[in-house]
């Protein structure tokens, strides 16, 4: 198997030599993609993130729903503010823990889920992969991604 010792010093700074740029154009072309599904639901490509995690666990702690989707609360907590001024979720302090909000999509918030249906589907044809390849990939990301949060602990 080939490692970096067998690339020439002056190909190891290529453009096209760099997985993490692949990932970050392949992010950026997906968010494309996303953007005119999205614009019809009304949501920003990271609205629809929280918007995801909602609907499959429907109420969370703004710290738990954060950390799900790998967003500081300077980041959430605009994102927050904007869905719940469309009125798609509503913040409120935990009965348990005052110290703590909570957020839960509104009515509104769950019946645009039925709207979402579509998205997942318009995506995965985009990318012209076959569903088995479209998993294998997601698979092979998921390994990369922790690979990669076990060496930043090092």
């Amino acid at each position: 198997m080939a490692t970096t010792r067998d690339v020439r010093d002056e190909d190891l700074l290529r453009l096209d030599r760099q997985v993490c740029f692949s990932v970050h154009a392949a992010s950026r072309a997906f968010n494309g993609v996303y953007r005119e599904p999205l614009k019809e639901l009304r949501l920003t490509y990271p609205q629809y993130l929280v918007m995801l995690v909602l609907w499959e666990h429907d109420e969370l702690a703004v710290k738990r729903l954060g950390a799900l989707l790998r967003l500081d609360s300077g980041t959430l907590s605009p994102l927050l503010k904007r869905l719940e001024a469309v009125g798609y979720v509503e913040r409120r302090r935990s009965a348990e823990d005052e110290r703590s909000v909570v957020v839960r999509p509104t009515e509104a918030g769950r019946e645009l889920r039925a709207q979402a249906l579509e998205v997942p589907r318009r995506i995965a044809a985009a990318t012209g992969l076959t569903l088995d390849e479209f998993h294998e990939l997601r698979e092979r990301l998921d390994t990369l991604t922790r690979a990669l949060d076990s060496a930043g602990e090092r």
